[in-house]
């Protein structure tokens, strides 16, 4: 990673429907965590303890699908608030298993786990967010810039792109490091 800048970059990460593998994988940077707050300010994430989006985000990776309308209301805010938007995982890029609700009723779902269990909690209570008729992908939502797959993708694969991105390369990922899964 390039020394040389001066000014750091404003880096976020977020976390939608998923399972935070992709964060955990992000931590197994280890020691390269050091290197990179050299050239960025981490100015939001579940990894720290900063409760609202700022604006002027230059780098975000987002982790997860969009399932739910507080998932929504972020992605957008995330959209317009970052200029680099980048789908972290398989999750955030197909779906993945996040979408597999999708071959349930939503209804039918909500009514067997809270309408029937012994919370009989419902979607207007407004304790729980809405859930959307169908989970979808970061890029079905908000234009997206970058795609690091994997399932979580490996600590090499979000290194390499994350080192392009702050340095203000182009991401390019070899054949391997494209592959899902």
């Amino acid at each position: 990673m390039s020394k040389t800048r001066h000014k750091k970059i404003r880096l976020a990460t977020a976390w939608l429907g998923g399972c935070s593998g992709c964060h955990m994988s992000f931590l197994d940077l280890d020691e390269r965590l050091l290197d990179l707050t050299e050239a960025a300010e981490l100015v939001y994430s579940p990894l720290a303890d900063i409760k609202e989006l700022p604006e002027g985000i230059d780098v975000i990776l987002v982790e997860g699908a969009v399932a739910n309308t507080d998932h929504l209301k972020l992605a957008e805010q995330i959209r317009s608030r970052s200029k680099i938007v980048v789908s972290f995982g398989d999750c955030a890029a197909t779906g993945n298993v996040t979408s597999l609700r999708n071959r349930l009723d939503v209804e039918d779902l909500l009514a067997t786990v809270y309408q029937e269990g012994p919370g009989k909690i419902s979607q207007q209570d407004e304790l729980l967010p809405l859930l959307l008729p169908k989970v979808l992908p970061l890029h079905q939502v908000i234009p997206v810039n970058v795609f690091i797959p994997g399932c979580p993708p490996d600590p090499e694969r979000i290194w390499a792109a994350v080192t392009a991105l702050l340095e203000g390369r182009p991401v390019v990922l070899s054949e391997k490091m494209r592959r899902f899964g």
